[in-house]
């Protein structure tokens, strides 16, 4: 459980990496686990593996799904989860981010919630360390307090390739001075609000930096798949998401709001088609 302590900081600065590490056990089958999707999904950068809890039409995608969705709501994970956002847990979404050695990409500072049909807006992202992540390898950045307002910024075009969006918030609207480094040893884990501006500079290291990103909101919200954008850009091609037809799980609780599709996407239609452009 988050301490007093790391409550008020999180709803101080918008992140806290808390005082907790995964298991030795779950640590070892989480890189086992990596190193299976990374061979799975070799048609994806591996900065962007997107969702790989939800189970793909490809043999063998529903056992790895299986394991990353076990990741996402284990105890831990959830019970931090329900201080932050109360007992009725919707899992919308997750990702793994890989940065290879020498060659990861750099993220440009942005805000998650630009790019999601959730409404109200509301989530918690828990950003769980497989590898170390430092300055270093391209760990993640950013601005604490940046959250407080509540707002999402203008955000502006930039298709530099070595980006992995081509959309990052305007300069005006952040003091790059204030970032902090997210540093994490492996096995621990960060969590942090969907206003947050945040960023990471690209791995120029000799060491990978693997994270898994598992994404909750408050049922209280909903999941509006009518308002859903599709569509994503990246700097090497479009990503498409398929909000309109992604399975959500209510992990804890119940749906408060009475308007959340729980339904669809899981009756063995959807094919996990989240992946990167055929030209990356």
């Amino acid at each position: 459980m988050l301490t007093k302590l790391e409550l008020e900081k999180y709803a101080r600065d918008g992140l806290v990496a808390p005082a907790l590490t995964l298991t030795p056990d779950t640590q070892a089958h989480m890189r086992a686990a990596l190193e299976r999707l990374l061979a799975f999904r070799d048609d994806v950068a591996p900065e962007s593996l997107i969702c790989p809890h939800i189970a793909t039409a490809r043999d063998g995608g529903a056992a790895i799904a299986q394991e990353w969705f076990a990741f996402a709501t284990q105890p831990l994970i959830l019970n931090c989860v329900q201080q932050i956002i109360g007992p009725n847990i919707i899992l919308w979404g997750s990702q793994v981010f890989c940065k290879p050695a020498h060659t990861g990409r750099k993220v440009p500072w942005h805000q998650d919630g630009k790019y999601w049909p959730i409404r109200p807006l509301a989530t918690v992202s828990v950003w769980i360390a497989i590898d170390d992540a430092t300055p270093e390898n391209g760990c993640m950045r950013y601005i604490p307090r940046s959250h407080a307002t509540q707002h999402v910024y203008a955000h502006e075009t930039n298709l530099d390739a070595n980006l992995v969006l081509p959309e990052q918030l305007r300069a005006r609207e952040f003091n790059e001075a204030n970032a902090q480094d997210d540093v994490l040893a492996a096995g621990q884990f960060s969590l942090h609000d969907v206003y947050l501006i945040h960023g990471s500079e690209p791995n120029r290291s000799a060491h990978r930096r693997a994270g898994f990103v598992a994404r909750f909101m408050p049922a209280s919200s909903v999941f509006d798949r009518s308002a859903a954008d599709n569509v994503m850009k990246s700097t090497q091609g479009t990503v498409r998401v398929d909000y309109a037809n992604r399975p959500i799980w209510l992990v804890r609780g119940e749906d408060v709001s009475q308007r959340n599709d729980l339904l669809v996407g899981h009756d063995g239609a959807y094919a996990g088609g989240e992946r990167m452009g055929d030209d990356v």
